[in-house]
């Protein structure tokens, strides 16, 4: 007989896991509890929930959706940490590995679609939201920088030209 409050956590779990846009599993094997209060700060600071399941408990809250397919995943000490934002917990876990080296990262979920360790690292080496819409605007403003100048390179030139045959009209009267 399933007891009450694990069948409400398995709930919660299904409900928080369903609704985020990514899914990142590692494993924190050898980190201490001052590492993992650090990470966990690090998480709530980038809006990513950050949690150590028991696997049993993870894999009946992922039976029978889209993220099914981490199932495989699930052996060992498992954390899990999502969002709604689609880079930051992979960002988040990366930076904290790339510092401490302790975590390792297991797999992920993105898009619909589970991805293995190294594209969850790829993942994290994207640019950040931010970062991306500036290099947007950056390529949408080139164009129209160029045109201005060019304008102005026009305009220029030919008030150089009309300045140059005022003077020699002037030399010649």
């Amino acid at each position: 007989m399933p007891k009450p409050h694990k069948v409400a956590m398995v709930k919660t779990l299904n409900s928080e896991v369903t609704a985020s846009g990514s899914v990142v599993l590692s494993d924190f094997t050898g980190i201490n509890v001052g590492q993992i209060s650090e990470l966990r700060t690090r998480c709530r600071a980038a809006g990513v929930t950050f949690r150590v399941v028991k696997n049993t408990l993870i894999e009946r809250a992922v039976e029978g959706t889209s993220l099914e397919g981490l199932t495989e995943h699930f052996n060992g000490p498992t954390a899990i940490a999502f969002s709604e934002d689609m880079v930051a917990p992979a960002k988040v876990l990366n930076d904290f590995r790339k510092e401490f080296g302790k975590l390792e990262v297991k797999a992920g979920y993105v898009d619909g679609q589970v991805i293995d360790k190294s594209g969850v690292i790829a993942l994290a080496d994207l640019p950040g939201r931010e970062q991306l819409l500036a290099m947007v605007v950056g390529t949408l403003q080139a164009p129209i920088s160029g045109l201005v100048r060019a304008l102005n390179g026009n305009i220029s030139g030919l008030a150089q030209v009309l300045d140059q045959i005022a003077k020699k009209k002037e030399e010649a009267a």
